[in-house]
């Protein structure tokens, strides 16, 4: 009677998760989808490359952020990886839909979700996008895992029909079917407890959430200047693009060379920004620094050093420089000597 029992509150909970099964598999096969078959963006050589998308979550990554370093300065490895995530999620997603090795997938879910959470989740400019959908899907993979499919699942079609894998020990934690532990609300709370948790913990982390001032990296962009340098007849530093909208770039329109007082020595305006020369813009990253119709395009995450020459100007007087973003913002440094 137990077993049966246990039986029937397996069906029921696989059944009452149906709607979160198919969203859930649809979230994360629909990205095989968009990447794959709407468009192409696992080539490196067209827009909307997800290799430049895996660049922005760089600047404020938490844990990730060496391997996410090491993967967009070797541009092989990050396609290579690129596809083989992609073409996971798209098992993952589709097998959570079937409802085929439920419980498998859900730890796949609860993997993926993470990934997300940990390398994007202070991405969203209005709400906070990433950090919510990590935290969600990291719950759904949990609740996925505990409730295993029931009906309209092909894990449901195999039990029924008594196929013998299904008899396995093994089938029951990594398939669907009553859940084999001796102290169910034990792992329900623990498992339930450690993921509020980690919610509470990324929610204050990337975003002052539960206490202090709440902050937004996704709203303005942010150039951090550094290695500012003179070099024989030319001035070099590194730009570095660490906050700000994801899907909108940082425009400068001006760079400007200054002396202790402030005054401009040399000002690049927006059209020679737009026509600067390529081979003074040393890329480190997927996401590049480049020049654009109207002004110098800095992507969230890219990083790259800048020479401009200095010929005609005292490089004793040569302060700081002041870089002027179409919005107003400005960013100034000095020149280490």
């Amino acid at each position: 009677m137990k077993h049966t029992a246990d039986s029937r509150s397996s069906d029921l909970a696989g059944l009452y998760t149906l709607s979160l099964r198919l969203v859930i598999g649809w979230t994360y096969f629909s990205a095989f989808w968009r990447r794959l078959i709407l468009e192409n963006k696992l080539n490196p050589d067209e827009n909307g490359y997800i290799g430049e998308k895996f660049n922005h979550f760089l600047p404020n990554a938490l844990g990730i952020k060496p391997l996410i370093e090491y993967l967009v300065t070797h541009p092989d490895a990050l396609q290579r990886s690129m596809m083989i995530f992609t073409i996971v999620e798209a098992i993952v997603g589709l097998f959570i839909i079937l409802g085929l090795f439920t419980r498998l997938m859900s730890i796949g879910i609860f993997g993926l979700a993470l990934g997300i959470l940990l390398g994007s989740g202070w991405i969203g400019t209005t709400c906070l996008d990433e950090w919510q959908i990590g935290v969600l899907g990291i719950a759904g993979g949990f609740v996925l895992f505990l409730s295993g499919s029931s009906s309209y699942s092909l894990d449901h079609y195999f039990i029924r029909k008594n196929f013998p894998f299904t008899r396995k020990k093994w089938f029951l934690w990594l398939g669907s079917g009553p859940l084999q532990t001796a102290k169910p609300k034990i792992l329900v709370l623990t498992g339930s407890l450690l993921i509020f948790g980690l919610t509470l913990y990324t929610n204050q982390y990337f975003h002052g959430g539960v206490w202090g001032k709440l902050h937004n990296k996704s709203v303005k962009p942010k150039v951090e200047i550094s290695n500012v340098s003179l070099h024989h007849s030319d001035l070099q530093f590194q730009v570095y693009r660490t906050e700000g909208a994801d899907v909108y770039g940082s425009f400068l329109i001006g760079i400007q060379i200054l002396n202790k007082n402030g005054e401009v020595l040399k000002a690049l305006e927006h059209h020679d920004l737009s026509g600067f020369p390529k081979e003074n813009i040393k890329n480190h990253y997927t996401a590049k620094v480049k020049p654009g119709k109207h002004s110098m395009i800095i992507p969230l995450g890219a990083k790259a050093d800048l020479i401009i020459p200095t010929e005609g100007l005292n490089r004793e007087e040569i302060h700081q420089i002041k870089l002027i973003d179409i919005s107003g913002t400005e960013w100034t440094s000095e020149v280490k000597r």
